[in-house]
């Protein structure tokens, strides 16, 4: 049977990197994959970008209204007007990779499982558990209830430490308050950081 995955770790832990590869892998062996993000996640616009310079276009974006088995069924048949009009031959997909994956709804996120478990295909997810104020993203939240196996990919803290959280910025101020989401660009930036660093930049706090 095939399950539903989720990769998660701070920020810098090497997530899309990792996407990317295993991207590269199945192709490498002849299968198809399908590469798909949320569209809030506007950093690359339609593309997966790792901080190590590589990116690659997403086949699908998804938006927060989107049906996401009902998508991904779509692209995998070739419904695609490109397609259809040069007759590809579409391959079976061998499997589905999300990136940005805490930013889904938990909607979206059974949807997955049903990728994984009703339509056979195996689907990895990528994100990071928690915004800057520890609590946790939907999709995140969804994803540690439900998905068959869970991976965290690790990075380190300013100190040596491996990290837990992630410390948003906005120039060199840090900042404990806003919108859970704010996309990481010119103004905005995140540290990641391992419990004594956090709670040393949040005075003491852990739910700020």
């Amino acid at each position: 049977m095939a399950k539903l995955y989720f990769r998660y770790g701070a920020m810098n832990s090497g997530k899309s990197t990792g996407l990317l590869q295993v991207a590269y892998n199945y192709e490498e062996r002849g299968q198809r994959v399908l590469l798909a993000k949320p569209a809030v996640d506007t950093k690359g616009s339609g593309e997966v970008v790792s901080r190590l310079g590589i990116s690659r276009d997403v086949d699908f974006l998804v938006q927060p209204e989107d049906g996401i088995r009902a998508l991904f069924a779509a692209h995998a048949a070739g419904d695609d007007p490109e397609a259809l009009l040069e007759h590809v031959e579409v391959a079976p997909v061998a499997c589905l990779l999300v990136d940005e994956a805490q930013f889904l709804t938990a909607e979206q996120v059974d949807g997955l499982f049903r990728i994984a478990v009703e339509d056979g295909v195996p689907v990895m997810a990528y994100g990071i558990r928690t915004d800057f104020r520890t609590r946790a993203f939907p999709g995140s939240a969804r994803l540690l209830e439900i998905a068959h196996a869970l991976e965290e990919l690790k990075t380190i803290c300013r100190c040596g430490r491996k990290a837990l959280f992630n410390m948003r910025r906005i120039g060199d101020k840090t900042v404990f308050d806003g919108d859970q989401l704010a996309i990481e660009g010119a103004d905005v930036w995140y540290e990641s950081l391992c419990g004594s660093c956090y709670l040393e930049a949040s005075g003491g706090r852990l739910q700020v």
